[in-house]
Parts: structure tokens; C-alpha cells; sequence
């Protein structure tokens, strides 16, 4: 039995390794831009504003610039959201952890560095966008590093310049030596700026105070983890399940 269950197993995760690199290679046909990720003009910014595009389209109300929102409860149920004196109705809140710190607990900690260059990362064909993910066996740490880097082509910054992000799980209380493998990698950087968050994780039960609350950004710059988060979510929201697959053969063929 214990054999047969070996076997299983060991079948499913070459099942799972085909998929991801079936993804992979699909995804990096898809467009003619020599890599298989995406991402949007002006940063992450324009998904929100895109969001609120599509939401007017199906008749949802988007309030910009609200300040000290507070989750409304009656008999442990949320019904709205209140700011400024104005409540905002709603049979269901989806939000993040900063909005009820009641309901989350912490299960980590991401050290960060965000660099401003004059230059693209060295030793990588001077490309305006770069995606480094360093083993944590390499680095002798717990967790893995994560380094992106994206450009002006991107339209995220002036005419010339560079920005890059270094993350991994803090381990200590030290991002500066934290991340000295990933920043070491970048060249001369104009200016850097560390920090540090706390991650954390929803401990409601969404049935019992309709509240569907996301978990924190981890380390993570591919963003598999927030889309597992994010499809997650849909179905305890709306009780279905998300179908993102795609036939990339007749998508081409509509195009032509």
C-alpha cells in the first residue's frame, strides 16, 4: 500500500511539472515580447483603475479617496462600509487585512528594498524587465529571494531610469544584510530605500460575518500566490469556480 501510494504520488507531481511547464511555454507564445509574463503600462496602479472601469460597466458605484473606512456590523454580519458619514450598503466586504485587524492573524514578516538605476541589471542583455528568483539553499536561508526589475519602457519611471525590487521572508530584524545577495546584483544603484511588513492571514469564518478577507502580499514578485489568493476568494464569494483556462490555438485564430 505504502508503495502504491509512493507511486501516486510521484505521478502527480510529474503531472503538475508538465502543467507548469506547459503554462509556461504557452504563455511565452502567446505574445512577441520574448517573455511569458504580462504587465501593465504605469505599474499595478492601472488594475485598480481598470477594475473600476469594468465595475461601472455592471452597474457598481466606485468611491474614490475614502479616508478611515469602517466596516459596519449588525448581530456580527457586516452590512457596509462607512467614511466621511456616508454608509455604503453591501451584502458582502472583500478587503484587506488593514481593514479588520480583528479578524487577521500575522504569519510573517517580507523585508523589501526598492532601487532607482540608471541602468538595467548587469548581465542581462540589457533587458528593461527582469525576473530573479534566488534558492534559498544558494543563500543558506529559509526562504527563497525574489528580484524584479522593470524600466521607463514600462512607463513607471523617467526617461532613462530603472527601478527594482529585492524581497525575501525576513528572517531578522536586518533587511539591509537580509538582502545584500539580490541588491549585490543590481550594480550602482542611485538610491534605495529599505523597509519591512508584517504579513497576514484572514481567521473569520466568511459564512458567519460575510467578510472575505485577502491575505497580505508575500515576498513573491511573479504574483502566482496573490492570483491563488485572489481565485480562492472568488469561490467563497460567489459559491463557483473560476475558469481561466484559455484555447491559445482558437484565440490565434480569431485574430486572424
Amino acid at each position: 500500500m505504502e508503495q502504491e501510494k509512493l507511486c501516486k504520488d510521484n505521478i502527480l507531481k510529474k503531472k503538475f511539472e508538465m502543467l507548469r511547464q506547459q503554462l509556461y511555454a504557452e504563455s511565452l507564445a502567446r505574445f512577441q515580447g520574448g517573455s511569458p509574463y504580462i504587465y501593465p503600462l504605469y505599474g499595478l496602479g492601472e488594475l485598480p483603475q481598470a477594475f473600476a472601469r469594468l465595475s461601472a460597466v455592471y452597474g457598481g458605484t466606485y468611491m474614490l479617496s475614502k479616508p478611515e473606512c469602517k466596516v459596519e456590523f449588525e448581530n456580527g454580519k457586516a452590512f457596509g462600509v462607512t467614511s466621511e458619514g456616508e454608509t455604503a450598503k453591501c451584502k458582502k466586504v472583500v478587503c484587506d487585512p488593514s481593514y479588520l485587524p480583528d479578524k487577521v492573524k500575522k504569519i510573517g514578516k517580507v523585508a523589501r528594498a526598492i532601487c532607482i538605476m540608471s541602468h538595467p541589471i548587469p548581465s542581462t542583455h540589457d533587458s528593461h524587465s527582469v525576473q530573479v528568483i534566488l534558492p534559498q539553499k544558494q543563500l543558506g536561508r529559509k526562504s527563497d529571494m525574489y528580484l524584479f526589475c522593470c524600466s521607463y519602457s514600462h512607463n513607471v519611471a523617467p526617461k532613462g531610469k530603472y527601478i527594482a525590487f529585492v524581497l525575501t521572508e525576513a528572517e531578522t530584524d536586518n533587511p539591509q544584510v537580509e538582502l545584500k545577495a539580490g541588491t549585490d546584483l543590481l550594480g550602482p544603484i542611485d538610491e534605495i530605500f529599505f523597509d519591512t511588513y508584517d504579513r497576514y492571514e484572514p481567521t473569520n469564518q466568511n459564512d458567519g460575518d460575510n467578510c472575505f478577507i485577502s491575505a497580505s502580499y508575500d515576498a513573491t514578485t511573479h504574483f502566482e500566490t496573490t492570483v491563488q489568493d485572489v481565485i480562492a476568494m472568488y469561490s467563497k464569494i460567489t459559491g463557483k469556480t473560476l475558469d481561466l483556462s484559455v484555447d491559445l490555438s482558437a484565440a490565434s485564430a480569431a485574430e486572424e
